[in-house]
């Protein structure tokens, strides 16, 4: 195994139970997040399944409703693959993501998944802030117009915000390019 894991992040159902999921910029992100876990497959990279929940909210979040499952078009994981469930919106303080990434001997990180400025970018500056090297697949990442933002923008100010200080900006051509030049 390498010391690279690859974070799917939020990417199920709750999302799409949300009136704004018609707006979202990459309504295939399962199927972009299913190219990456390929990938880190076929590379012998961890890959962790992360899901937000809220117990007892009612709503789309909470595990009673039925949508805290995975997008379909997602394999999910499969053996020897880990899988968190979140309460906070990065992937590390509800959860034992560090420890077990710490344990397998993890110092990369590739995030990609739903909510690019919330989920996905709390968790890129949490893992750096704990040392990981982060990259941040800003085609693999997907989320909604937001104050005044159309969706693209937001992706954009999130690339921004976290290029050169908490992680390196790659799309999924750019990790394909570079298992290929590998392989």
């Amino acid at each position: 195994m390498s010391n690279r894991a690859l974070l799917v992040i939020d990417i199920q159902e709750s999302f799409r139970q949300l009136e704004a999921w018609p707006q979202t910029l990459h309504p295939d992100i399962a199927e972009r997040a299913e190219r990456l876990v390929s990938l880190a497959r076929a590379a012998g990279d961890l890959v962790v399944w992360v899901l937000h929940t809220e117990p007892g909210s009612g709503n789309a979040f909470d595990p009673a409703s039925g949508h805290v499952r995975y997008l379909d078009g997602l394999s999910g994981p499969k053996p020897g693959e880990v899988e968190v469930r979140k309460t906070s919106h990065n992937a590390f303080t509800t959860t034992n993501l560090q420890q077990v990434l710490t344990e397998r001997g993890i110092t990369e990180l590739v995030v990609s998944g739903i909510r690019a400025e919330q989920c996905v970018e709390t968790t890129a500056r949490v893992g750096s802030d704990l040392g990981f090297r982060v990259t941040y697949v800003a085609d693999a990442v997907t989320t909604e117009p937001l104050g005044g933002l159309s969706a693209e923008e937001v992706v954009e100010r999130t690339k921004l915000v976290l290029s050169g200080r908490f992680a390196e900006i790659a799309t999924i051509a750019d990790l394909e390019a570079v298992t290929a030049s590998v392989a």
